[in-house]
């Protein structure tokens, strides 16, 4: 079994293997005709259930024969052009790249004495993108897994900051547009779920900084503690961007930490185009980005940065096995110090490549043609009387629904939705994703591969609107 160890011994091995492996995912990418297969649960466990695990191949290539039946065959393809749901991105080749360097030699992003290089890559990217956020010479942060874990972070950093042993007192206010991650990371640490205060939108789904000014007088005057005000830069649904200027100043006034959860808006950082859309971003206490989302990197690939790196502080246990303390004084750069993860992999690793292959220009410039494909799909839909967009896009999402002409029950109508959304996914043909919106059932384009065209869009419509109409025309006949 030793044979099997990636060594010095085994290099050709090693050489041989992964090259069979690539070149079978080539192949199946090249040949991908749509992003799914529509393969059901109740099709596909049998055929993964029925692998004895305790009686191995003992043969690569039978090992790749056997997950081409349980995973690539029916795996979701995010690289095709008619996938439009949720915030996945295709991937670009250097950063694919990086994920097999980084995977074969396996450092551990925790300390020095197992990363070496890796450790001043990961902190040389930190100080990239806090200078692209403009956060100021005293930034500092760290590779996380995603956006909940940043965010998780982020209000723990905050939690502490607020300086008091009574968490019950503790508010967060975050839209009610916001991430999920927010209500979950208030429940984690300990502030209760209720300890989170929903801020209303406007039309364009954006925090209403007026209706946030007067909850914050609220929580004061009630003897609450506002703890932080969580901005969101993209939000899952919309795209939409708070005015973060504003929710900037009234943070400053309230002393409440700010944080803005840029994870699918950060690809503005490197915009050649649409970077303003950031602006009051540099005043945030600490930022969440995704580069797994805008920056076309693999997952996972995110981060979160702060203003003030001594307040990673929050975040720090000393082990007299991995990183004693010691070690500070004798300026070891320790990353677990600042990480809620001990063991953790290079993710820094894939960006680094990406940046050196093709620039920041280069990505912002993938970014804005998806922001500019939205655009495009907008303007479809509203001239469309098939379909009822709810707002003008500042990102790369599109929420809307398709509206028949002749029924008038909303229930009907959501239910056509629902519907309409499962057929396709079973077609395999295109994958939407859908949300509500003021209680109603709505569909949602989710725009990252620039590969997508309008006229993709638009087949796509005539798709849903076609399993639509067929669910009421079925159900309207048997009523």
């Amino acid at each position: 079994m030793r044979s099997h160890l990636l060594n010095d011994t085994t290099a050709d091995v090693y050489r041989r293997t992964v090259t069979d492996g690539v070149e079978r995912v080539a192949r199946k990418l090249a040949t991908t005709r749509g992003p799914f297969t529509g393969v059901t649960p109740a099709e596909l466990a049998p055929v993964v259930d029925s692998v004895d695990l305790d009686r191995p191949l003992g043969d690569t290539a039978a090992a790749l024969d056997e997950l081409e039946d349980v995973y690539l065959r029916d795996a979701v393809y995010f690289h095709h052009p008619r996938y439009l749901a949720h915030l996945n991105c295709p991937v670009v080749i250097p950063a694919v790249l990086g994920e097999a360097v980084l995977s074969a030699v396996n450092s551990s992003l925790d300390t020095w004495d197992q990363s070496a290089g890796a450790t001043l890559i990961e902190r040389r990217l930190i100080d990239w993108t806090a200078g692209r956020i403009g956060l100021g010479p005293l930034a500092d942060g760290v590779f996380t897994s995603g956006g909940s874990q940043s965010n998780l972070q982020a209000l723990l950093l905050a939690r502490e900051e607020a300086g008091t042993a009574d968490l019950s007192k503790l508010r967060i206010f975050a839209s009610e547009c916001g991430h999920f991650s927010v209500e979950k990371s208030a429940g984690l640490l300990g502030l209760g779920r209720d300890a989170v205060v929903p801020v209303p939108v406007d039309r364009e789904r954006r925090m209403q900084s007026v209706v946030l000014a007067a909850e914050l007088a609220a929580c004061r005057a009630e003897g609450l503690i506002p703890m932080a005000i969580v901005a969101t830069a993209g939000t899952t649904d919309f795209g939409s961007i708070d005015p973060l200027p504003e929710i900037a100043a009234l943070a400053e006034e309230y002393g409440a930490w700010m944080h803005v959860d840029a994870a699918y808006g950060c690809g503005l950082l490197v915009s050649p185009n649409r970077r303003h859309l950031l602006d009051g971003i540099e005043r945030a206490d600490s930022v969440t980005v995704d580069y797994h989302k805008s920056f076309f990197q693999p997952v996972s690939s995110s981060a979160l940065l702060v203003r003030d790196g001594a307040t990673l502080r929050h975040a720090t246990y000393h082990a007299d096995y991995l990183n004693p303390r010691r070690t500070l004084a004798e300026q070891i750069p320790n990353q677990v110090d600042k990480s809620l993860q001990t063991t953790r992999r290079f993710d820094a690793l894939k960006l680094w490549l990406t940046l050196r292959v093709m620039g920041a220009d280069g990505i912002g410039g993938l970014f804005d043609e998806v922001c500019d494909l939205a655009r495009a799909g907008f303007e479809l839909l509203a001239a469309d009387p098939r379909y009822d967009v709810v707002v003008e896009p500042r990102l790369s999402t599109l929420v809307y629904r398709y509206v028949p002409e002749h029924v008038t029950s909303p229930a009907d109508i959501d239910r056509a939705n629902l519907y309409a959304r499962k057929a396709l996914f079973a077609s395999g043909e295109a994958v939407v994703a859908g949300t509500k919106v003021d209680g109603r059932q709505y569909l949602k384009f989710t725009l990252l591969n620039p590969e997508t065209t309008v006229s993709d869009i638009a087949a796509v419509l005539d798709l849903i609107a076609g399993h639509a109409e067929q669910y009421l025309g079925e159900n309207l006949v048997h009523a």
